[in-house]
């Protein structure tokens, strides 16, 4: 009897809504924490493993690497593994790992990060995401960027970190792309947020309906007050940028192009 008590407690804990807070508030205290654990981290590595798929054409496509990120946000990639769709591998994979690598490099991640001076902020609620209480904001980009997201997040309400990430790019990546929807989910590890998947479906003419999934999994964080220490949940890490994969998904004008490995949340 005891243990029922205790069970039905532990659930209504749970699932007890967070504090009422202004949209501003939550959003200053977002940003406040952010840069604390910003501060704090000096780097990861992991690894993460891009799956591709598009059914009306029947290609495959997978491919891991393992990522390095300084200080500075500058990320650079090793291919461990590939299978599938050569094409697919060589002219989209690579290229969003490219992408990713030469934006860190120029810390382009500023005028992408879901900030104030980037998003407006509208609250429409509160909700449990894996067990803890979370605020949902609307966000909508300031800017028609195809690097923006219009959609929705989910704020946690004990860390004040993102833990979802739902919607499409502000503005199309393509003619030849009908929608967009990308989904990014975010695990805690020890003391920062990492993303643990994220999704991108898009509707491309011609091509139908396709999907890239990233998995992210085996961090090793470095925080600059303590050693080194290392953490294993099940897929994440933490984007300084949202770089919807659909941005990357071919054209059928397309041409085939070299790119090399790039030494990608």
């Amino acid at each position: 009897m005891a243990m029922v008590q205790s069970l039905v407690l532990l659930a209504m804990i749970e699932a007890a809504p967070p504090p009422p807070l202004t949209a501003p508030e939550i959003v200053e205290r977002m940003v406040h924490a952010d840069k604390e654990r910003l501060a704090a981290l000096a780097g990861y590595t992991g690894i993460r493993r891009y799956r591709f798929e598009n059914r009306g054409f029947n290609k495959r496509a997978e491919l891991t690497t393992r990522v390095a990120c300084d200080s500075s946000g500058a990320k650079t990639f090793e291919v461990t593994a590939e299978s599938g769709s050569q094409f697919v591998r060589s002219h989209i994979i690579r290229r969003m790992i490219d992408a990713e690598r030469e934006a860190s490099q120029k810390g382009e991640h500023e005028q992408t990060r879901i900030v104030p001076d980037n998003y407006d902020f509208r609250l429409i609620g509160t909700d449990t995401l894996d067990g803890r209480g979370s605020y949902v904001l609307e966000i909508s980009p300031k800017t028609q960027n195809k690097f923006l997201i219009r959609g929705r997040i989910w704020v946690d309400a004990n860390d004040f970190a993102i833990a979802r990430i739902e919607g499409q790019p502000a503005k199309s990546p393509s003619f030849w792309i009908r929608s967009v929807q990308v989904v990014q989910r975010y695990e805690r590890i020890g003391r920062f947020w990492l993303p643990v998947m994220n999704e991108s479906k898009a509707q491309v003419k011609i091509f139908g309906a396709t999907e890239v999934v990233i998995e992210y999994s085996d961090y090793f964080t470095s925080v600059r007050e303590t050693h080194a220490h290392r953490e294993r949940p099940p897929f994440q890490e933490r984007p300084r940028t949202l770089l919807p994969a659909s941005t990357l998904l071919p054209r059928p004008d397309s041409k085939p192009a070299s790119s090399g490995v790039g030494p990608q949340p």
